[in-house]
């Protein structure tokens, strides 16, 4: 029997949590499965939770447990459907700009005005239009 009467240790580390499985037993002789959560604080130091589970109760954990992740399964891969096909609908919703050319072969979108280039569109100078009055009156 190992340290603190560990029989099997493995650990998974995720991006911002490490889970521990340790299976273990205590001085009655039983077995039991802990898992143990572990989490940066963001005061420093961690958090840590954990559940432990006896060896004639895994059988029931484990139906409970594999329920669960068929529904976890199934609505992740409606999800990412889902999001696809609103993602490929938006697509083509959006009409392609259809681009023509000038005789001179610069060219421009259908619709969008003639701009300089570098000028966007909030930047974009108005033409300044004078009017002049003519007098009609001769000195």
């Amino acid at each position: 029997m190992g340290i603190r009467g560990e029989l099997f240790s493995t650990k998974v580390s995720l991006q911002n949590r490490t889970y521990f499985f340790n299976v273990k037993e205590n001085r009655m002789g039983d077995l039991y499965l802990n898992i143990v959560e572990s989490k940066n604080k963001e005061t420093g130091g961690f958090e840590r939770q954990s559940i432990v589970l006896f060896a004639e109760d895994l059988q029931e954990f484990l139906k409970g447990f594999d329920g669960s992740l068929k529904v976890l399964e199934k609505a992740y891969k409606d999800k990412k459907r889902t999001d696809f096909e609103k993602k490929t609908t938006i697509e083509k919703e959006i009409p392609k700009k259809v681009v023509k050319k000038h005789s001179a072969g610069s060219s421009y979108s259908e619709g969008s005005s003639v701009r300089h280039k570098g000028a966007s569109a909030k930047n974009a100078k108005k033409p300044v239009i004078r009017t002049y009055k003519k007098d009609n009156k001769e000195n």
